[in-house]
């Protein structure tokens, strides 16, 4: 089942946690979750799975930027969120798949227990323009049924910024970001919101 709007609102501080949280935001069965100002975009011409990829970080500017298509773009939402008790999921707006904008290639999926930004792989279909803080994807939540062990992953959870994807840690588990590595992707990164 599908936690309604009003459920939404009245779960939030105990097991919904978005933050920050605006009523104008709330749906009858989701809420709409907006994008932070930053892109990330992987700069190998191959990005390999098993290795640490370089990205590099573009600022979307108030005037807006627009996105080409045959390129993946790493975002995030501007809110933070936590979920127990529930299962969490994102979707793209239907206003904004309709302008050609996939908000998630396949992610939309959360675990029990997850705690941090989302991470929205975007692709577009045509060349779009794209406004930091506009409302892009919405959250909704399902009940759970049975016993339940929270996300406790090491990659994702209680992340504060865009994750790149970190795969090559369970293909390669001696792999570890080095310090050039982490410069590689976050060049300039002066604290988060």
């Amino acid at each position: 089942m599908i936690l309604s709007g009003d459920e939404i609102r009245e779960q939030i501080g105990t097991d919904i946690i978005i933050d920050p949280f605006d009523d104008e935001r709330l749906n009858p069965n989701s809420y709409n979750l907006t994008l932070h100002n930053e892109l990330l975009i992987y700069e190998e011409v191959v990005v390999d799975m098993k290795q640490p990829n370089r990205t590099r970080r573009i600022a979307i500017p108030d005037d807006g930027m627009v996105l080409t298509p045959h390129q993946l773009y790493l975002a995030r939402t501007a809110e933070f969120t936590e979920t127990h008790n529930l299962v969490p999921m994102i979707e793209g707006r239907s206003s904004i798949g309709r302008l050609g904008l996939f908000v998630h290639v396949t992610a939309g999926f959360g675990d029990v227990g997850f705690c941090g930004y989302w991470t929205l792989e975007m692709f577009a279909v045509q060349p779009v323009r794209i406004y930091p803080h506009v409302p892009i994807c919405q959250i909704f939540y399902h009940q759970i049924i049975g016993n339940v062990q929270e996300y406790a992953s090491d990659k994702y959870q209680n992340n504060r910024d865009i994750q790149p994807s970190l795969l090559f840690q369970e293909l390669n588990p001696n792999a570890e970001r080095s310090d050039q590595q982490l410069f590689l992707e976050f060049p300039g990164s002066g604290g988060f919101d």
